[in-house]
């Protein structure tokens, strides 16, 4: 929920100027000291040189604020690269006339404790079933699967994650009546010990995708990869923005391949049962997954792998991807990728075949619960990122 409190506070206190177009808000991406200009990637444009003088004013607002009541006027050499801020510019000029700083320090901490939170008052899943009154979710515990029962009334927030979009901050007021069966789904209010019930003052919801395809081109100026789509061959992109995770399998996985044939379960992989009551918006950001012993959190081992960067894609690896359902149906806005991903897709359709035990446990996402031979849906990419 990373940007939210700037939203609102330009929403609120700037809806006035929200309409000027010398008024815009983005993200600090650098200096020219010798110049005093500040560089600032712009939420909605490009990278904009802004010049701050002597009449700049510049002030600094908590995370979460609705107005400038509690602004403080800071220095402008306070300010540092991933601060998030409110700038208008002079007239027709680049100089800046104000600039209201949100710290990226400040906003972070603020995501902890707001992590923190989901956790100890939330759950999340995969919806089940509704009705006028409660929601129905499929989750997963240290024990095991079990159903979380959702309270729902006319106090109740809801907001559904944007098409083409992988922010929660982007995620628009919805109601109860948009949600459908598969959405993935997360919860907060007042939460039973249990953990089985929740009487949510908000609910965050998406349908969320899961495609598999071959890398045709890479273009990492445009931030695209061109794919076709495994068991269909149609062409799909996929836009792939700062906030997309790009792992990538080893080309030559030690030992995994051979576990997979023999037990369907990679070692690194392989745990108890414990669980992973970290996950989701109280640790990485996603959905909890658990399972019965024997399974394993793909979430867990894909976390182990390294980050790599765009250009380090090529062209002929397969790659699985999760995205929000978007507006396109022949293009994707990744939430995370996974290249040389042939070994999860064999571990994918040995689960679907494998009806007598689970190998792949955990929530899938939404919207792959049919026509899926390949068993993708039993494949816990990341969905919803709570930042």
């Amino acid at each position: 929920m990373k940007h939210a409190g700037f939203v609102l506070l330009v929403a609120g206190a700037f809806a006035a100027q929200a309409q000027a177009p010398k008024s815009f808000v983005g993200t600090v991406t650098g200096f020219r000291p010798e110049s005093a200009e500040i560089q600032i990637r712009a939420d909605k444009g490009d990278l904009v040189l802004a010049a701050l003088t002597a009449e700049t004013v510049t002030e600094r607002v908590a995370p979460g604020a609705h107005d400038l009541k509690s602004a403080e006027p800071i220095k402008a050499t306070e300010i540092a690269a991933g601060d998030r801020v409110l700038v208008t510019l002079a007239g027709s000029m680049r100089n800046v006339r104000r600039i209201v700083v949100m710290s990226a320090d400040d906003i972070s901490k603020r995501d902890e404790a707001e992590r923190l939170d989901w956790q100890m008052h939330g759950a999340a899943g995969i919806v089940l079933a509704k009705s006028s009154n409660r929601i129905t979710l499929k989750i997963h515990t240290p024990t095991g699967g079990a159903e979380a029962v959702i309270a729902v009334d006319e106090r109740t927030a809801f907001k559904r994650y944007a098409p083409d979009s992988v922010r929660f901050r982007d995620a628009r007021p919805s109601q109860l009546s948009n949600i459908a069966i598969g959405d993935q789904l997360w919860a907060r209010g007042e939460k039973s010990q249990d953990g089985l019930q929740v009487s949510a003052q908000e609910v965050v919801f998406g349908t969320f995708l899961i495609k598999a395809g071959t890398i045709t081109t890479v273009n990492p100026a445009s931030r695209e990869i061109a794919l076709k789509e495994l068991g269909t061959n149609k062409p799909l992109t996929i836009v792939l923005i700062a906030d997309s995770q790009i792992k990538q399998m080893p080309e030559r996985p030690a030992g995994m391949m051979g576990a997979v044939a023999r037990d369907g379960i990679p070692p690194i992989a392989a745990r108890d049962g414990a669980g992973f009551a970290g996950r989701g918006p109280a640790g990485s950001g996603r959905a909890s997954s658990g399972g019965p012993p024997g399974g394993f959190d793909i979430n867990e081992m894909i976390e182990r792998l390294p980050p790599v960067a765009l250009p380090d894609l090529r062209p002929g690896s397969t790659v699985i991807v999760s995205s929000t359902k978007g507006s396109k149906n022949d293009q994707l806005t990744a939430i995370m990728l996974v290249a040389n991903a042939d070994m999860l897709i064999q571990m994918a359709s040995r689960a679907s075949r494998d009806t007598g035990r689970t190998v792949v446990s955990g929530p899938s996402m939404g919207g792959m619960a049919t026509g899926d031979p390949r068993g993708l849906a039993n494949l816990d990419l990341s969905g919803m990122i709570m930042h």
